[in-house]
């Protein structure tokens, strides 16, 4: 029976002796053979162009908007298809063939309401290839074009044109003139089923930061928080779990954890996320501690 105490282990001298082995090779190699090690074991993520949250005060017309997709970012290298971490996305041959050698900034997508079903898809490491046949990849950007996002649109087209496949569609580009026209565009989005706007800069270049530049669209704001204990439910929900206890980044050095247990379906509360994952939720404005009010689980977010 484990008791949460260290049990004395006969190994330790040698786990020491590996241990003095390993470092005598580590300084007779030296320490680069350390650092590619690491490299090589760790993906480079590829430099995306991020976005900040919508404001009222925006000057719309500056900007394009279109829909946001709900699905898995994907950026095409030009050779290699990758999620915004880096790793390396298994599409089916056919998925990819005839893509161009300049890099594709987007999103697999399987439709509104399908999430979870994209995550799914590109989660395989050996493709499923009827899965792969619902998926599409809507383009946004070109990042390596050089030029203004205006001024990509039409280049995108083209380059979408020239794959001349179903699976691959630019994005949608249009202008709106006023925040109720954004917001009556925004409110028929959600109605058919879609997550929400991005508001594209016209004069912006490709920039891998997060700025106004790119800007979400959304009726409600959402953010991520760390899982660091599982609270016992009561009543109705006895024997199953009551609440998480999530902890949003530290300011300051002064950690904020909150309850998160609206929004929590019956199979999370059986199966709950696991201590140290990252989950969505989504909340209405701050309190003036800085906690998000009427916080609701969305979704363990994936580590793609």
């Amino acid at each position: 029976m484990f008791t949460g105490r260290a049990l004395p282990s006969p190994r330790r001298p040698l786990q020491t002796a590996f241990a003095l082995c390993a470092l005598a090779l580590a300084l007779h190699f030296g320490s680069g053979a350390t650092a590619t090690a690491q490299t090589q074991a760790t993906p480079a993520a590829p430099a995306l162009m991020l976005a900040n949250v919508y404001k009222p005060t925006t000057v719309l017309p500056d900007y394009w908007v279109s829909e946001k997709y709900d699905g898995v970012r994907a950026y095409w290298t030009g050779s290699e298809l990758l999620t915004r971490s880096g790793q390396n996305i298994a599409a089916p041959a056919w998925f990819t063939a005839g893509w161009p050698a300049t890099p594709l900034d987007g999103e697999l997508w399987a439709g509104r309401g399908q999430f979870s079903r994209a995550v799914s898809t590109v989660r395989q490491r050996k493709p499923d290839d009827q899965a792969w046949r619902t998926m599409r990849f809507m383009v946004f950007d070109l990042p390596a074009h050089g030029r203004v996002f205006t001024e990509r649109i039409a280049a995108l087209h083209e380059v979408v044109s020239q794959i001349d496949a179903l699976w691959v569609q630019a994005v949608p580009q249009k202008r709106i003139e006023s925040h109720a026209a954004l917001q009556r565009l925004l409110q028929t989005t959600v109605k058919q089923g879609g997550e929400g706007l991005m508001l594209h800069r016209g004069a912006s270049l490709y920039s891998a930061v997060r700025s106004d530049d790119l800007l979400k669209v959304k009726t409600h704001d959402d953010a991520e928080a760390r899982v660091v204990a599982h609270i016992a439910g009561k009543g109705k929900h006895a024997g199953k779990l009551g609440a998480l206890l999530v902890e949003l980044p530290s300011i300051n050095g002064t950690n904020r954890r909150f309850k998160l247990g609206a929004g929590l379906t019956d199979a999370d509360r059986l199966q709950p996320p696991a201590l140290g994952s990252q989950v969505t939720y989504r909340f209405r404005g701050l309190t003036d501690s800085g906690l998000p009010r009427f916080a609701s689980f969305v979704r363990v977010r994936e580590a793609l």
